[in-house]
C-alpha cells in the first residue's frame, strides 16, 4: 500500500488556512486536491482507502472542504439519450473515451444561435429550490477544516454561459453587449447570489472564505480585453465580493491561464486570494508572481497538471514541487494545490511524490 509520509503538526487544518490567509507563520503549507474520477479511484486504491467519502482527502492531508446546498427543485430540462443534463444550469455533456479513461464533455448547447426570445425564456432555478436545512449537518462533518462556500465555478460568467451557448457565441454576445444574453447571465447570477446569501446566513461564523471564478486567460494572453472585463464582468464579480465582505469573509478567485493582468483589479475589488497560477502560462512565472503580489494576495495552486506531474518522473515532480514551494512559501501566503483537476493519464506514483514533497 502506498503511503503519504506526514510529520507532527501543531495546527488544525482550519487554523493553518486562516493563518495563511493572514500571512502568519504555519507549521506546513495548507494542502488542497482535486482530480478526475478515474485517477481519483486509482489513487484511492493505491492509498488503501475508499474512493467515496473523504478517505483520499484525509490520506493526503487536505485542509479544505467546501459546501453547496443540495438541489431539491423540479426537473427543468429534458433528458436526451446518451447525455447528462445539469439539473439547474441546463447544460448537456456526453462521454468521450480516451486512452487514459474518459470524461464528460459539454455538447449540444441549447442556446447556440438562439433567438432573443429563446434566451429570455431559458429556465433559471429559483433559490427556493435548494436544501438550506441540510447546511448544519455539512458544517458538522467539516468542523476541523477550512470551509469555503462556492467553487471555481461560482459566477464564472464565460464558462457557465459557454456551456449552454458555446464559447464562441458567448464571447461574441458579451463583446457586442447582446441584451438578451446579458439579461440571462444576470438572472443566473441573481440565483447564485441569493443562494450564497442564504448559506452564509445559515452558516454565519463558520464559513471561512468564498471561492468564485472566472477564466480570463488563454495560455498566451487575456481571454477578453481588460476594457471589456472592467466594463462588463467586473461589476458582476463585485456583487459577490461585496456580499462576502458584508459577512467579513475573504474571497478566492479562480482564474486560469495568463491572468496576472487582472490581479491588480482583483486587489482593488477586495479579492484576497487567487487560484490556479498555471506556471506554464505567459506572465505566470512563480518567482515573478510572488515578487509582484506577495503579501497582497494569497496564492493557491501552481502545481501544473500538464507538465511533470503527468509526463515526468517522480524525481521531476519533486523538483517542480520544491521550486514552487521555494517561490511562494516566503510570502507566507501559499496553499499547495494542483492547477486543475488531476487528469486520468497521470501516474499515481507521481501524485504520491507530489504530496509527499509538500509534507
Amino acid at each position: 500500500m502506498t503511503k503519504i509520509i506526514k510529520y507532527p503538526e501543531m495546527l488544525s487544518p482550519r487554523e493553518r488556512v486562516l493563518r495563511t490567509f493572514a500571512f502568519e507563520p504555519v507549521d506546513r503549507v495548507p494542502i488542497d486536491y482535486y482530480a478526475n474520477p478515474g485517477i481519483h479511484s486509482r489513487l484511492a486504491a493505491a492509498l488503501g482507502v475508499d474512493a467515496e467519502g473523504d478517505g483520499v482527502l484525509e490520506a493526503l492531508g487536505v485542509d479544505f472542504r467546501g459546501i453547496w446546498p443540495d438541489y431539491t427543485g423540479p426537473v427543468l430540462f429534458p433528458e436526451l439519450p446518451d447525455r447528462l443534463v445539469h439539473p439547474f444550469y441546463g447544460y448537456y455533456s456526453r462521454w468521450v473515451e480516451h486512452e487514459g479513461g474518459g470524461y464528460w464533455d459539454y455538447c449540444d448547447f441549447p442556446l447556440l444561435n438562439a433567438e432573443p426570445e429563446r434566451i429570455a425564456e431559458f429556465p433559471v432555478a429559483s433559490p427556493d429550490w435548494f436544501d438550506y436545512e441540510g447546511i448544519p449537518a455539512m458544517l458538522k462533518r467539516c468542523d476541523r477544516y477550512a470551509l469555503y462556500f462556492g467553487s471555481a465555478g461560482l459566477v464564472d460568467v464565460l464558462n457557465a454561459t459557454g456551456r449552454v451557448m458555446g464559447t464562441q457565441q458567448t464571447l461574441i454576445n458579451i463583446a457586442t453587449h447582446d441584451e438578451a444574453t446579458l439579461r440571462y447571465i444576470n438572472r443566473r447570477l441573481d440565483m447564485e447570489l441569493s443562494i450564497m446569501e442564504r448559506v452564509l446566513e445559515k452558516a454565519k461564523g463558520r464559513i471561512d472564505f468564498v471561492w468564485m471564478g472566472e477564466d480570463l486567460g488563454t495560455q498566451r494572453a487575456p481571454m477578453i480585453s481588460p476594457k471589456l472585463y472592467r466594463q462588463t464582468l467586473r461589476p458582476m464579480h463585485q456583487r459577490f465580493i461585496d456580499l462576502a465582505k458584508a459577512y467579513d469573509l475573504p474571497v478566492m478567485m479562480h482564474c486560469c491561464g495568463s491572468s496576472s493582468w487582472a490581479f491588480e483589479d482583483f486587489i482593488e475589488m477586495g479579492v484576497s486570494a487567487v487560484d490556479t497560477l498555471q506556471p506554464e502560462a505567459v506572465d505566470m512565472e512563480p518567482v515573478s508572481i510572488a515578487q509582484r503580489f506577495g503579501g497582497r494576495l494569497v496564492f493557491h495552486g501552481a502545481m501544473s497538471t500538464t507538465g511533470a506531474l503527468t509526463y515526468g518522473t517522480e524525481q521531476d515532480v519533486v523538483r517542480d514541487a520544491r521550486e514552487i514551494l521555494a517561490a511562494y512559501m516566503p510570502t507566507r501566503g501559499y496553499c499547495f494545490s494542483p492547477t486543475h483537476m488531476i487528469q486520468n493519464n497521470t501516474p499515481v506514483r507521481n501524485i504520491v511524490a507530489m504530496y509527499n514533497a509538500a509534507h
